[in-house]
């Protein structure tokens, strides 16, 4: 293995084996008979001081899974169970992936090294263990989105193609597998509390909310308070919320909200059917197999809530029904003050008090829903509020800032003041429309790659990304957006 970085000391880390087998299976990752290096994160590798890897070497940990030293020595493919389509399934676990390692980021933060089509495991049921490399591709245009729109996400660390064809009923077939990786602060997910409820093991579960609240949220409760439970679902339920009105900011739907896809930290994980809003529309799904729209994008809030629901279910043994009850319904007050945060972050706006930021909010929304315009169209054209308003003139969207239906949005942004970020002389904000990511392009972006193996549209877009993500990285986070823990 290479060297540490000379900016970030690997620190590597065992501590999910504290928790004992009762929580995880050991894996032997499947043998690929071919290995071509495809993306390689080297940003998110410099946070944990694995940037200074051969190509070689980077291969011999992400494809072969030689293991990092100091870390895990073997494998696990954690179990959990879960609500999938709000019925419950306890025959979930990592069934294509593992938690391959877990290091120390340039934060202080534990960080989880996960993967997707590793292999079979003894949750694999009927699957091949095996993930498509357009599905790879697909996983590494959503996170890189929506890190640059300043979401709470996984990073893609590693993509590898490996020489295998799969066989798909929803894709043309064969197609070419790959192996991802994942950087994440953590796996521990809703699905892992339910798993223990189920098998009324409350023990473990003890031990899981104790280990949850040391490693991912100190200072939330501290050894042995008695209200642990309560204060748990609390920080749970206000950071679910700041990630679900992110998504709403971003117009992403994430497209399958499990409760087995939702994370204690509130970092948004996972993704499959993912799609991006072209238009405001609150019945927009993103997966084909949500027939009812659950998962749509104006119902995401709902389901977050819905699955906090349940992990308040599974911790009555742990705590008071009434306590819970309450830190469950901390998540509609959080969530509304965090989309108003959130919209303010994209707008690059100082906020002005609850109800002329809710009132700018509302109006927002509902000259989109009237306009009909492009959704990101919107967030680029007036970041910076009326500074912005010669760059709006000219945007493919002027002729709707110039009707009768724009006005009360032109007042209500008039006495806000933009951050010293809004950083507008930025080379991003000279482009007549933003980068975005609509399903088209994503289909664009992919064909070249399956028709000729041309790689060159994706890194030319990625680059694109990180210009975006460079433009927006002035922006913080809002106060009442819970800080990340350390």
């Amino acid at each position: 293995m290479g060297a540490a970085s000379t900016m970030v000391t690997l620190t590597p880390s065992t501590a999910h084996t504290t928790l004992g087998p009762a929580f995880y299976d050991e894996v032997v990752p499947a043998h690929f008979p071919e290995l071509t290096l495809r993306y390689r994160n080297q940003r998110a590798a410099a946070t944990v001081g694995l940037d200074t890897l051969t190509e070689a070497q980077w291969i011999e940990h992400f494809g072969r899974f030689v293991p990092i030293p100091g870390s895990l020595t073997t494998p696990l493919a954690l179990r959990y169970h879960g609500h999938q389509f709000q019925a419950y399934n306890a025959d979930l676990g990592d069934g294509r992936g593992f938690l391959f390692a877990q290091l120390q980021d340039d934060a202080g933060r534990l960080l989880d090294l996960g993967t997707k089509g590793s292999g079979r495991t003894p949750w694999s049921r009927m699957g091949d263990g095996r993930l498509t490399l357009k599905g790879g591709v697909r996983e590494v245009l959503a996170t890189a989105m929506l890190e640059a729109l300043g979401v709470d996400t996984s990073k893609s660390l590693s993509l590898v193609e490996t020489g295998e064809e799969l066989e798909r009923s929803d894709e043309p077939s064969p197609t070419r597998a790959s192996v991802l990786v994942r950087l994440s602060h953590g796996h521990v997910r809703i699905g892992t509390f339910q798993r223990l409820g189920f098998l009324g093991d409350t023990g473990n579960l003890g031990r899981l909310l104790d280990y949850a609240l040391a490693t991912y949220l100190p200072g939330v409760a501290p050894p042995g308070d008695n209200a642990r439970a309560e204060k748990f679902l609390a920080a749970v339920a206000e950071r679910v919320a700041a990630t679900g009105a992110d998504w709403l900011a971003a117009g992403f739907v994430h497209g399958v909200l499990n409760s087995d896809n939702i994370n204690i930290t509130g970092e948004s994980f996972d993704y499959g059917p993912w799609r991006f809003l072209p238009h405001y529309d609150p019945n927009f799904t993103a997966a084909y197999f949500d027939q009812t729209g659950l998962y749509a994008f104006g119902r995401q809030p709902d389901a977050l809530a819905w699955n906090l629901t349940r992990l308040a279910e599974v911790l009555l043994p742990l705590g008071s029904h009434d306590g819970l009850e309450a830190a469950l319904n901390r998540f509609w007050p959080a969530f509304q003050q965090a989309m108003w945060s959130a919209a303010l972050r994209r707008l690059a706006l100082l906020p002005r008090g609850a109800a002329e930021d809710a009132e700018l909010v509302v109006r927002i929304f509902g000259f989109l829903h009237s306009s009909g315009i492009r959704y990101e169209q919107f967030w680029f054209d007036w970041r910076g509020g009326t500074l912005s308003a010669g760059r709006a003139a000219r945007s493919p969207a002027a002729d709707a800032y110039a009707g009768d239906a724009f006005a009360p949005v032109r007042a209500a942004l008039a006495p806000y003041v933009a951050t010293g970020t809004a950083n507008l002389d930025h080379p991003y904000f000279a482009r007549a429309v933003p980068r975005t990511m609509l399903i088209d392009e994503v289909e664009a972006l992919w064909a070249p790659i399956a028709e000729r193996d041309d790689w060159s549209a994706l890194h030319r877009v990625l680059g694109e990304i990180e210009e975006m993500r460079q433009a927006y990285a002035g922006d913080a986070k809002s106060s009442a957006r819970p800080a990340a823990s350390s």
